[in-house]
């Protein structure tokens, strides 16, 4: 009873700080001073132990959890250190601007001499972190799968394996599904692969090298796919991984929502459009979503989608400004126009360009001289300790993209938080200039995010999910 009742006092003292945070900001703007500033509960930011899932859920939606989390589907690997996932990111960043790169190169040398160079890049760019869980075959068996909007080929693990990591679910084996079947290595699907040979038996064999050293190889397939219990994929082609190696974790696999023909994406766009929707959850204790071919948030504002000619499978914006605190900062566009900026679903961070992200950095600074510093945090180098503090107020963040399209940061994605003594801008700055900028999954937290591939805009609707 005692325990009861410390737990029902603790809940009515949160409750009562969330009301007092609420006068105050109420009242800052009955005065006609927008207070451009997050108040929160410090606490509120730290994930829970136990996974918060809403109680109805759409079964036309997948369901997306982080899969270092409670609500993970996997076992283990819950607890990773947090420099450990940010230096991942890094490697991830890294294999995308030098993929960047090597296509801006291929660009110049095409259009100054008649050299013939191929336009494949080959690769990818490295392991997501959000898992949704899907079904293959006949009868369908479930497979948590991280999904990446960066990559194209959905692939599993599949029986017999060469050299499999070890995953929560059995491997799949395809001599049990009565709708398998390989693909032929001189067949048109194959053809549409960046890396593939062919067996001994002629059956089209892929390969996925990421940018983290994981790699994948196996036989392209095709099989039934079951979104959900009512949204099925027959036919849908993938990859039977019979040698995979690297950081995949527990995940059977991977779902590929880049732009390729291969990619789910393509597949899908004949039954239900060239669309799809995810909303990340503002925690690891909590869920999102994964949709395809479902309508849009009324609230949600579209910019165009971009397409890069070199690197046709990624999602392009076009990044205008940005506001700190409700105050635009003082970068040229030409800034954001050089570089190119890719919305990603497996990046972590934002990254900006030089320039940009200091201007970011110092009006932050600024906003927050009431906190003590902490020690920089891998790759996030603006940090502060809130030990002793209850409540804590942040500035706004809002990105402006072209169309007339803002995304005003949530809350939970304006700092990445260690712990309460080490909680980061959840920003960092790019080596070069001329790097790509990048919105990470932190920034995109709650937002019902839209990729409408047919008609080339990516929307954002906020307050999707908790």
């Amino acid at each position: 009873m005692a325990s009861l009742a410390y737990s029902s006092c603790r809940r009515c003292l949160h409750h009562l700080l969330l009301l007092l945070l609420f006068l105050t900001l109420s009242r800052s703007s009955a005065y006609g001073k927008p207070p451009n500033m997050h108040a929160f509960i410090i606490h509120d930011l730290l994930p829970k132990s136990a996974c918060s899932s809403p109680k109805a859920s759409d079964p036309s939606k997948m369901k997306v959890v982080h899969r270092h989390g409670p609500c993970s589907p996997f076992d283990e690997g819950r607890k990773v250190p947090h420099a450990r996932l940010l230096d991942a990111d890094q490697a991830r960043v890294d294999s995308l601007h030098v993929r960047a790169s090597a296509a801006a190169q291929v660009d110049k040398l095409r259009s100054s001499s008649a050299a013939r160079i191929p336009a494949r890049t080959g690769g990818s760019l490295g392991t997501g972190n959000y898992v949704v869980t899907v079904g293959f075959g006949t009868p369908r068996t479930n497979f948590s799968v991280v999904f990446d909007t960066g990559s194209d080929v959905t692939w599993i693990q599949c029986k017999p394996c060469n050299d499999c990591y070890a995953q929560q679910e059995p491997v799949f084996d395809p001599a049990q599904s009565s709708t398998y079947a390989t693909l032929a290595c001189n067949s048109a699907d194959c053809g549409q692969l960046d890396s593939h040979s062919c067996s001994s038996s002629s059956t089209c064999r892929y390969d996925v090298q990421y940018g983290d050293k994981s790699q994948t190889q196996g036989t392209l397939g095709r099989d039934t796919l079951s979104l959900s219990p009512s949204d099925v994929l027959p036919g849908f082609k993938f990859g039977c991984g019979d040698t995979n190696s690297g950081l995949f974790g527990r995940a059977a696999g991977l779902l590929g929502l880049g732009r390729g023909s291969v990619s789910l994406v393509s597949q899908a766009s004949r039954k239900y459009g060239a669309v799809f929707s995810y909303c990340l959850p503002s925690a690891s204790s909590s869920t999102g979503y994964l949709t395809i071919g479902r309508g849009s948030l009324s609230n949600t504002k579209y910019t165009p989608m971009l397409t890069v000619p070199e690197l046709p499978s990624f999602y392009f914006v076009r990044l205008k400004a940005i506001k700190v605190g409700g105050k635009q900062l003082p970068v040229s566009r030409t800034v954001f126009s050089t570089t190119g900026t890719l919305m990603d679903s497996g990046t972590v961070i934002t990254r900006l360009p030089p320039s940009a992200y200091a201007v970011l950095r110092s009006a932050f600074k600024q906003k927050m001289t009431q906190y003590p510093p902490a020690p920089a945090l891998s790759i996030l180098d603006t940090c502060y300790d809130f030990t002793g503090y209850t409540t804590v107020s942040v500035p706004t963040v809002a990105l402006v993209f072209s169309g007339g399209a803002t995304l005003s940061v949530d809350f939970t994605g304006i700092l990445y938080v260690a712990s309460v003594s080490q909680a980061c801008l959840a920003f960092a700055g790019n080596d070069n200039s001329d790097d790509v900028a990048i919105i990470g999954n932190v920034q995109q937290r709650r937002y019902d995010v839209v990729y409408d591939v047919s008609k080339r805009k990516i929307g954002f609707g906020a307050k999707a999910c908790s």
